[in-house]
């Protein structure tokens, strides 16, 4: 879609990242960052916007707050500093880009992974709302802060109270009203005051034996989550593991209980998308063998346990979110068939909501945040000289449980490889297609090496989707201190020819 704008409609893109990706192509500036730098480059845009006063005036002084503190810590973030600090060759773009900015109104920012999953993940997420803020790109149609999920659904799984300190609608566990709200609901007693435990915080407690059992459901995190050897670890320390899924993935192989799952095709619901949109999801196919729907999987279990749900059909579910779900309230089976509604919905007189923050933020004025670049939990040393990030392929998806399955799929990228540099594979002797051993502190890996000036030198780009040379062997998890996401996209590593 991005591809289309610019070329039909004759759009104008400016892309940052680390690696050389497709849309670059496409790109009137394309910065290629040192990966971890996000904040810095954010910075060096506002403070060009700022110093040159081509900020939106009129929305700043009426719509936010935090403004002259902002604009005195983005001081220090010139072209030249910036430059130097992200790697880049030409300080100037920093300034035409920021200026090209200025004139695109509405002007849209896309972000996905390689903004969040850092130790500075939510300062990253705050400095792109900053940029937006500045430009008076929120709360109108066609800007705002755009983040690409990594999975489908993923947005409706936070919506109905899939993270550790929140119940559905993001209302916190911490507030009583809420608890009382919800075990009313439930016909529940002594629901928890605190929040709970983050992924990666689970797998600590697992090995520490203060975690007991974990039910893991749909995903795969011997492949997907940071420093495989901890991740498996922590499995094989349970009392108790049960997976729920369509294959035997590579996490399910540590499991004591495997529940077989439906496929998207083989069940009924709802689907919320990135956009807040609410959609059908229509079973076309029979499940193979004993697969269940996962509600009735849940619901049996539950019921086993003493529970009394008495659940038909999915619908019957919605009817529930709707009630404890003040942004869903609004939305039925009925009106999806024909109107395209996005969350917040509160009743079924509204029309749903196209864009979030409208005349007004959630919380009154848009708060603007003096943030500080900071350096990765790790740089490269004499011992790790090199820069690993990690991501994902276009022909393959996630942990490649599905599309490795895929024979289309795994012929066109069949195995693991690494890309490096041109001048990092000269100075290592090593050729297109050789085989190397990658390492980090947490572990090495065999894999061929794919030589490219995709990736700038002394950066390694590893692609995440192959257990049996799995990324996440070398990755750190060292932690976001506020959302506890882990640092994936930066490392220090090194590379080694592996001699025949």
């Amino acid at each position: 879609m991005i591809k289309k704008a610019v070329i039909n409609d004759k759009k104008k893109l400016i892309v940052v990242d680390s690696r050389k990706i497709e849309l670059s192509k496409y790109a009137d500036y394309y910065f290629p960052i040192n990966p971890g730098t996000n904040i810095a480059i954010l910075n060096g845009f506002m403070h060009v916007l700022v110093k040159e006063e081509l900020f939106d005036k009129n929305y700043v002084e009426t719509r936010c707050e935090g403004f002259a503190d902002l604009a005195k810590s983005l001081d220090k973030y010139t072209p030249e500093y910036v430059a130097a600090v992200c790697g880049l060759d030409n300080p100037q773009d920093i300034v035409a880009a920021a200026r090209l900015m200025a004139t695109l109104k509405p002007m849209a920012l896309y972000y996905s992974m390689g903004i969040t999953q850092f130790v500075s993940g939510v300062n990253g997420v705050k400095a792109t709302a900053n940029l937006q803020m500045l430009l008076g790109n929120v709360g109108v149609a066609g800007g705002g802060v755009n983040p690409l999920r990594g999975q489908n659904n993923v947005q409706g799984a936070c919506d109905m109270g899939g993270l550790p300190n929140s119940y559905p609608a993001y209302q916190p566990v911490t507030v009583e009203e809420n608890r009382a709200k919800f075990e009313k609901a439930w016909g529940a007693k002594g629901l928890p005051a605190t929040p709970g435990l983050t992924l990666l915080e689970m797998f600590n407690g697992a090995i520490q034996g203060k975690v007991k059992a974990l039910y893991i459901m749909g995903e795969n995190p011997v492949v997907s989550d940071p420093n495989q050897h901890h991740v498996i670890e922590a499995l094989e320390s349970l009392e108790l593991l049960v997976v729920q899924d369509i294959f035997l993935t590579e996490t399910a192989r540590y499991a004591h209980v495997v529940l077989p799952a439906c496929s998207f095709l083989e069940k009924e619901g709802t689907v919320t998308n990135t956009e807040r949109r609410v959609q059908r999801m229509r079973q076309v196919l029979s499940p193979p063998g004993q697969a269940k729907d996962d509600w009735r999987v849940i619901m049996g279990l539950a019921n086993r346990m003493g529970a009394q749900w008495g659940y038909d059909e999915p619908k019957d579910i919605f009817k529930e979110i709707r009630k404890v779900t003040p942004s869903y309230a609004g939305i039925t089976y009925k009106r999806i068939e024909d109107e395209l509604l996005q969350w917040p919905c509160p009743n079924e007189d509204h029309p749903g909501t196209q864009f979030l923050h409208k005349d007004k933020f959630t919380r009154g004025l848009g708060l603007l945040t003096p943030l500080e670049y900071t350096v990765p939990a790790e740089e490269p040393d004499a011992e790790y000289p090199m820069i690993l990030t990690t991501g994902r392929l276009l022909d393959h998806f996630h942990t490649g449980t599905m599309s490795r399955n895929s024979r289309i799929l795994a012929e066109n990228v069949p195995t693991a490889f690494i890309e490096l540099n041109t001048n990092d594979a000269r100075n290592h002797d090593v050729q297109d297609g050789e085989l190397v051993s990658i390492s980090s502190r947490r572990g090495s890996v065999r894999v061929k090496a794919k030589v490219t000036d995709r990736t700038k030198p002394n950066v390694v780009f590893f692609p995440w989707h192959f257990f049996e040379a799995a990324a996440n062997t070398l990755t750190n998890d060292a932690l976001d201190p506020v959302c506890k996401i882990p640092e994936y996209k930066v490392c220090s590593c090194r590379i080694e020819k592996i001699q025949p």
